[in-house]
C-alpha cells in the first residue's frame, strides 16, 4: 500500500509540472501569435482575370435592362500583353438591354486592401464617349465600402483612370474588386430620338495601386450644405449626398461617392438623435442637434441642424382592395411600382427627402416650386377611376398644390412626340397645416393646361410620371396611388 501511494503521488506531481510547462508554452504562444490576413493581391486584371471568381464578371441583372452579352474579352487589343477587356455598350433601344454592367468579384474571401489608395485602369474608346460608373467595394452583399465615380471621360487613345479610396484602412477584407456600367448615346443632345447608337470600349492593367500623387482630401455630406429641418420622434432618415474630392496628380479634382460606412458620423446630442455606420439618423428624443461628418480624420463640409418636436401622425393607412383594382406609386400598403425616385426632376430651390416611422416610409417637400416622380416602365391607368394622394400642408403660407400626370405615349419615350399630360389643382381651402388630407381625383379630372406645354387631358395607357407643383409652400406626402372603384 505505501508503494503505491508514493507511486500515485509521483504521477500527480509529475502530471502537474507538466501542466505548468504547457500552460506556460501556451502563454508564450499566445503573446507571440499572428492574426491571420488576406492576400493584398493587386492585380485584377492583366492578360488574364486575376484571382477573380470562376465567373469573372457578374451582370446586373437582365430585368431591369442590362445586357450580359456585351462583355467579353479582346485578344487582338491591348494597352500591354495580349489581351484586353471589350465592352460592345448597346444602344438604349437595344431590345437584348440598353445597358451593360456589373462586378469583379474576388475568388477567395477578400483581399487586404489598406496598403493601396486607388484603383487604377487603362482605358480607350471607338469614340469619345462617357464610362457612366466605375468603382469598386461592390459586391452585391453588403458593399458596405463601396466608392463611385461618375462619367468617366473616354478618349480614343489609351488613357489611365484612377478611384481614388477614402480610406484605406477600412479594406482589410475586400471582395469587391471592380464595378462599372455604361449605356448608349444619343446623337443629339442625349434626347432618345430614334438614332441612338452604341459604341465600344476596351479596359486593361486593372489594378490596385499606392500612389503618392493624391492628395488633399476634402470630403462632404448633403452635398457641402448647412442644412435646418425638423424631425419627429421614431423617425429616421439618411445622411446623404456623400462625395470625397482628391487632388490627382495632373491637378485635376476627382470626386467618388463613398459608402456611408467610411465616415465616422456624430451628433452632438445623443439624446435628441444619433447616427449608425451605415448614416441611418435614429430620432429618439425632442430638442436639438446637429449632425457632422469625418472621413479618414477630415472634418466634412455640411451638416444637419435638427429641431424634434413630438412623435409623427401618419397618415390613415388604405383600405384593403383586390390588387388587380390598384396601381400603387408609392405606399406600404399595396406592391408599388419599383425604382421610384421621389426627385427625377425638380426645380432648384425644392428640397426632398424620405422619413420613415416604424415601416412607414413618407416624402417631404420644402420650399416646393415643382417636381416630378418617376420610376421603371410606364403603367396603363385607363381602366382606373382616381388618382390618391394623402397630403399634409407643412408651412403656414396660402397653399397651392396641384397634381399633374405625364403620359409618354405609345413609344414609351420621355420626350416623344406623343407624350401627354394635364393637371388637377386641390382647392387651397381642403389643405390645413399638419392635417392629413386624403385626395381622390377623378381620373379624367387632368384638363389643366402644364408648365411644361401640355394642353391637359392626357392620354392613361403609358402614365410614367406624376408630378407636383406649389407656390413654394412645403408638404408631406404619403399613399400615391391609382384605384378602381
Amino acid at each position: 500500500m505505501k508503494n503505491i501511494k508514493h507511486i500515485n503521488l509521483k504521477t500527480i506531481c509529475s502530471l502537474i509540472l507538466v501542466m505548468i510547462i504547457l500552460s506556460g508554452c501556451d502563454r508564450d504562444l499566445s503573446d507571440e501569435a499572428v492574426f491571420a490576413t488576406f492576400p493584398n493581391t493587386a492585380d485584377i486584371f492583366t492578360d488574364s482575370p486575376i484571382s477573380l471568381t470562376d465567373r469573372f464578371f457578374v451582370s446586373f441583372d437582365p430585368a431591369l435592362g442590362a445586357n450580359p452579352e456585351a462583355f467579353g474579352t479582346d485578344d487582338e487589343v491591348a494597352f500591354e500583353g495580349n489581351s484586353s477587356i471589350r465592352i460592345d455598350v448597346p444602344a438604349p433601344n437595344d431590345p437584348n438591354g440598353s445597358f451593360v454592367g456589373g462586378i469583379f468579384l474576388d475568388r477567395g474571401e477578400g483581399r487586404d486592401l489598406t496598403g493601396y489608395t486607388a484603383l487604377s485602369f487603362w482605358a480607350k474608346g471607338s469614340i469619345t464617349a462617357t464610362i457612366g460608373l466605375v468603382g469598386f467595394g461592390t459586391d452585391f452583399g453588403e458593399n458596405k465600402f463601396a466608392v463611385e465615380r461618375s462619367n468617366i471621360q473616354l478618349s480614343t487613345d489609351w488613357r489611365k483612370y484612377i478611384v481614388p479610396i477614402p480610406d484605406p484602412s477600412k479594406l482589410v477584407q475586400e471582395s469587391g474588386m471592380f464595378i462599372f456600367s455604361a449605356g448608349g448615346l444619343d446623337i443629339i443632345d442625349s434626347v432618345p430620338n430614334g438614332n441612338e447608337i452604341g459604341f465600344t470600349f476596351w479596359m486593361d492593367e486593372l489594378r490596385f495601386e499606392n500612389l503618392g500623387t493624391i492628395a488633399q482630401l476634402r470630403p462632404s455630406i448633403f452635398s457641402g450644405e448647412d442644412l435646418m429641418e425638423q424631425g419627429f420622434v421614431g423617425s429616421t432618415r439618411l445622411v446623404t449626398d456623400l462625395g470625397a474630392t482628391f487632388n490627382g496628380s495632373t491637378g485635376e479634382n476627382i470626386t467618388v461617392v463613398p459608402a456611408p460606412s467610411y465616415f465616422d458620423f456624430s451628433s452632438s446630442n445623443t439624446n435628441v438623435a444619433f447616427v449608425n455606420e451605415l448614416g441611418s439618423i435614429e430620432i429618439v428624443g425632442e430638442g436639438t442637434t446637429t449632425i457632422t461628418g469625418q472621413l479618414n480624420g477630415v472634418l466634412a463640409e455640411g451638416s444637419l441642424s435638427l429641431e424634434v418636436g413630438g412623435a409623427f401622425v401618419s397618415a390613415d393607412i388604405p383600405p384593403s382592395r383586390d390588387p388587380a383594382d390598384v396601381i400603387s406609386i408609392f405606399s406600404e400598403a399595396y406592391t408599388s411600382v419599383t425604382n421610384l425616385n421621389f426627385a427625377i426632376f425638380n426645380d432648384p430651390n425644392v428640397q426632398v427627402q424620405t422619413q420613415n416611422f416604424n415601416g412607414d416610409q413618407i416624402v417631404t417637400y420644402e420650399n416646393l416650386g415643382f417636381v416630378g416622380l418617376g420610376w421603371d416602365g410606364t403603367n396603363d391607368v385607363s381602366t382606373m377611376t382616381h388618382l390618391h394622394v394623402d397630403v399634409q400642408l407643412s408651412s403656414p403660407t396660402n397653399p397651392l398644390f396641384t397634381v399633374q400626370l405625364i403620359d409618354f405615349g405609345a413609344d414609351n419615350s420621355d420626350g416623344g412626340v406623343d407624350d401627354t399630360g394635364g393637371g388637377f389643382t386641390v382647392p387651397s381651402s381642403e389643405l390645413s397645416e399638419g392635417i392629413w388630407v386624403g385626395v381622390d381625383i377623378p381620373i379624367n379630372s387632368f384638363t389643366e393646361p402644364t408648365g411644361g406645354g401640355f394642353p391637359g387631358s392626357p392620354n392613361l395607357n403609358n402614365v410614367a410620371r406624376v408630378a407636383f407643383i406649389s407656390n413654394g409652400s412645403s408638404f408631406v406626402i404619403d399613399n400615391i396611388y391609382f384605384y378602381r372603384e
